[in-house]
């Protein structure tokens, strides 16, 4: 399909992969990317070589465009800025800041920007910062979030009205039907986060991901509004929260409980207990961690036996006969099987 999303940033589908702290690495991002969607790398949890890096392995896994997602609030953001232009990156997604301050340099540069937004009010100010495209992001999201607390269904059509320039829905959105349904509210594109976590190609701990497909409705909390809000999942973490505002605690009392490297701790480290495991509300509508279906995988035949190597699964449906891979058989062979989970297809006469 195209539309506004696709052509700005030469894609085939108007979805992008949420540049998550501690989740989006190269492997991720370019996975997206390879599949026809936006892949972001996400800087918030990189040192700028280690984002360097990335971006150049990106480079080498996909042809097709991706991005970087920059909290504007990084520590060493000025560098961050050097090395996106310096290696050519040609979008950037910029949030937890103001866009005003890098957009207009990001552009010079021939670099597409999109900023992410919690109201009306900033989805305004962003579109005279100039930047490109508007991510509306409701409190239903993982991570940290803005303070309106406004949901993502009430903020898409409310942001429609006030911006003219494209407008991309974020926060509990993980399937096709939820894509559609924003879609319908004004969105030109979904920005999706926590299905894209319960991935193969996540960087996330293997721990973190099964609890998030463990999850269900309610297992999620929104908390640490003095600091910055951010939705996680219910644990000893945020137990401890919980347990110290029932002493009406100081600012600087919160932050002596977060403490340093919580999320990478959780996340990134597998650690359930004392991390901070950020995800959103949706969480409970994932169940299964999924792989990538463009990576390459066995054909076998009705036998059982090994006949050849598919280049991704995504290209194949059942009773398809041509282009299948595979020659010198006797008789025409037809798709019989595709199994997702196992990453195989069974041909048969």
């Amino acid at each position: 399909m195209q539309n506004k999303i696709t052509e700005l940033f030469k894609i085939k589908y108007p979805i992008i992969q949420a540049g998550m702290i501690w989740n989006s690495g190269w492997k991720l991002a370019s996975a997206v990317s390879n599949s026809g969607g936006l892949g972001l790398l996400g800087a918030g949890s990189m040192y700028p070589d280690v984002l360097r890096q990335h971006i150049q392995k990106c480079k080498k896994a996909t042809s097709h465009p991706f991005g970087v997602n920059v909290p504007m609030l990084y520590p060493n953001i000025e560098e961050i800025i050097q090395i996106i232009i310096e290696q050519g990156v040609k979008i950037v997604f910029t949030s937890a800041g103001n866009p005003k301050i890098h957009t207009e340099r990001l552009k010079e540069n021939g670099i597409k920007v999109a900023h992410v937004i919690s109201s009306v009010k900033f989805a305004a100010k962003a579109q005279e910062a100039g930047v490109d495209a508007v991510v509306a992001e409701g409190f239903e999201a993982g991570g940290h979030n803005g303070r309106e607390e406004t949901t993502t269904f009430t903020l898409i059509p409310m942001v429609k009205e006030k911006i003219q320039i494209p407008l991309i829905a974020a926060g509990g959105i993980a399937t096709g039907k939820g894509m559609l349904a924003a879609m319908v509210l004004g969105a030109d594109g979904v920005q999706i986060g926590s299905r894209f976590v319960a991935s193969e190609e996540s960087s996330a701990h293997i721990n973190f991901k099964n609890k998030v497909i463990e999850a269900k409705d309610g297992d999620t909390l929104l908390t640490l509004k003095e600091l910055a809000p951010v939705r996680l999942l219910k644990n000893k973490f945020s137990n401890d929260v919980l347990e110290l505002y029932k002493s009406n605690p100081s600012k600087q009392d919160l932050i002596d409980l977060l403490g340093r490297a919580r999320a990478k701790r959780g996340m990134f480290e597998g650690d359930l207990e004392d991390g901070e495991l950020e995800i959103g509300q949706i969480t409970g509508l994932i169940n299964k961690i999924q792989p990538d279906i463009n990576k390459e995988g066995n054909i076998f035949d009705i036998n059982g036996n090994k006949i050849g190597i598919h280049k991704g699964i995504a290209n194949y449906t059942v009773g398809q006969r041509k282009g299948v891979g595979v020659g010198g058989q006797e008789k025409p062979l037809y798709v019989q099987e595709v199994n997702k989970n196992q990453n195989y297809i069974v041909l048969a006469p």
